[in-house]
């Protein structure tokens, strides 16, 4: 990853943030599949259930996220379970997904005062849609740690121990954000202060305040 450049008046900190991509990084995921069951003609909850209801549909998306399965079988077994014609369904389902401005402004904004950012997140495969296309992950953030590249999803714990290595600092110095309350539970055990992710501005407040930092550049 590339190293971050400190803007005018930047003061180095030890400090580092990481978060999670989709409803952190993106705007809101449920609200895209919401849309995306509305154009297929199913219930606005289809998807939701069918990936965190559901039984097979769920481990389905956990083996996905562990990187057990290819995108290509998920959709083919998630659209049996919608009954839906499976090409390109997850890229279907996340085609409203967009950068959420505010969130992704203050990761710029916290490298540039010498804060390191990362990005944690439970992967979906790259093929045939990619979803991190678009966000240059590789290139404005510190680490980046894909669960599937490791055969883990949160909440593993050892996810978190390999993002700390890979942030290149301690639990205590980091501030994790995520929009699920139980992919946080494992790094506030680690000794990480959490974000619950909720509207973009409080979020970036209250990691504002974890931080210690003005994420216009001054240092508290």
């Amino acid at each position: 990853m590339s190293t971050p450049q400190s803007g005018h008046g930047a003061t180095p900190t030890s400090k580092g943030l990481i978060l999670d991509f989709g409803g952190v990084l993106t705007t809101s995921v449920a609200a895209c599949t919401r849309a995306f069951c509305l154009r297929e003609g199913l219930a606005p909850d289809a998807f939701s259930n069918a990936v965190s209801v559901d039984p097979v549909g769920r481990e389905l998306f956990a083996d996905l996220e562990r990187g057990s399965i290819t995108q290509e079988e998920w959709n083919e077994h998630t659209a049996a379970l919608l009954g839906v014609d499976p090409a390109n369904l997850l890229g279907r389902a996340l085609a409203d997904l967009r950068p959420e401005p505010t969130l992704t402004g203050a990761a710029r904004a916290a490298r540039r005062v010498g804060v390191r950012v990362g990005v944690l997140s439970n992967s979906l495969g790259s093929e045939p849609y990619d979803p991190y296309a678009g966000y240059e992950l590789d290139t404005s953030y510190d680490a980046v740690l894909l669960s599937g590249r490791y055969r883990m999803r949160k909440p593993d714990p050892g996810l978190y121990t390999i993002m700390l290595g890979l942030m290149e600092l301690p639990a205590e110095a980091c501030v994790f954000v995520d929009d699920s309350a139980r992919n946080l539970t494992p790094a506030q055990e680690l000794g990480m202060a959490v974000v619950r992710a909720t509207e973009p501005a409080e979020t970036v407040a209250r990691i504002e305040e974890l931080l210690g930092v003005d994420l216009t550049g001054q240092v508290r």
